[in-house]
C-alpha cells in the first residue's frame, strides 16, 4: 500500500495536514510514525511526501513495515518503522524506528525502473505494471552475485562468481496490481519531484550563456559575476522564475 500527496490549499494554513493524512491512510501506528517524522523534520515544512506500507510473510508470521519519504526545500527525510512480535500470541510487540535527514545536494542518483506488460503492443497510452525507485546518497552499493559458468552444461568446474553492483541507499517497489494504478502514478510523480530538486544545485552551477569553456575548467570567465550556488528546490524555482522573466 502506498500513500502520497502533494500540497493542497488546506495545507497552506496547516503545512502538516497532507502529511498527516498520508500517514493515517497507511494505518501503521500512525501516531508513532507522525511523531517520528515531525521530530526528523525539525521544523521544516514538507512540500511532498510518499508513504509506503509493505506486508510480507516470514514463515508463519506476518510482518509489516512502513517507509516515509518527505521532501522539503533543502532535505529529504527518510523514516522507516517496523514491528516485531515478541511472543507467540502477539501480545508483546516492539517497534523499531530509524530516521535519516539527507541534504538534497548530497543525493547522487534517483533511479526509476519500470515493468511493462506486452511491450510489443505498446502504443504510448499503457501504464507500467511496476515501478522501482532507488535513491543513493551515501556511496553504499548493493551486490547481486550468482555462480559463473562457461556455457558447457557438462562442466562441473568452479568458475567463480558473476554479479552486478548498483548504488542505492533505499529501494521502494510499487505494483499497480498490489497497490493500485493511482499509487504507482503518485510514486512516479514524487520521484520526478525529487529528481528535479536534487539536480537543481548542479544545474545552477553551470553558466547559462557566454564563454563557458574557462568556467568549466574551474577558471573564472572574463567579467563574469560571481554567484553563490542555489540549493535544492530553491534553485529549481529560481531558474523557472528567471526564464519566465526573460520571456
Amino acid at each position: 500500500m502506498i500513500s502520497m500527496s502533494q500540497p493542497s490549499s488546506a495545507s497552506k494554513a496547516h503545512p502538516l495536514s497532507d502529511l498527516r493524512a498520508a500517514v493515517d491512510r497507511a494505518g501503521f501506528y500512525p501516531r508513532l510514525v507522525m511523531d517520528v517524522i515531525q521530530d526528523a523534520l525539525d521544523g521544516q515544512i514538507p512540500l511532498q511526501q510518499l508513504v509506503h506500507l509493505e506486508t510480507h510473510f516470514d514463515r508463519a508470521e506476518v510482518r509489516r513495515h512502513v517507509t516515509a519519504l518527505v521532501l522539503t526545500r533543502d532535505v529529504l527525510v527518510v523514516v522507516h518503522v517496523d514491528d516485531h512480535q515478541l511472543d507467540e500470541k502477539g501480545e508483546q510487540v516492539m517497534a523499531q524506528v530509524s530516521t535519516e535527514t539527507v541534504p538534497l545536494h548530497q543525493i547522487r542518483s534517483v533511479v526509476l525502473g519500470f515493468v511493462y506488460a506486452q511491450p510489443q503492443e505498446y502504443s504510448g497510452k499503457e501504464q507500467p505494471r511496476e515501478l522501482t525507485l532507488s535513491i543513493a546518497w551515501s556511496g553504499g552499493r548493493r551486490l547481486d552475485l550468482m555462480p559463473a559458468s562457461c556455457g558447457d552444461p557438462q562442466c562441473e568446474a568452479d568458475h567463480g562468481l558473476n554479479g552486478t553492483s548498483s548504488a542505492e541507499d533505499i529501494v521502494l517497489r510499487v505494483s499497480a496490481e498490489a497497490d493500485g494504478p493511482k499509487s504507482l502514478k503518485q510514486a512516479r510523480s514524487f520521484a520526478h519531484s525529487l529528481r528535479s530538486a536534487s539536480t537543481g544545485q548542479r544545474m545552477a552551477d553551470l553558466p547559462e550563456s557566454g564563454p563557458a569553456a574557462p568556467a568549466l575548467r574551474g577558471e573564472p570567465a572574463p567579467h563574469a559575476p560571481v554567484r553563490k550556488p542555489a540549493r535544492g528546490l530553491a534553485a529549481l524555482s529560481g531558474r523557472l522564475g528567471s526564464r519566465s522573466h526573460r520571456q
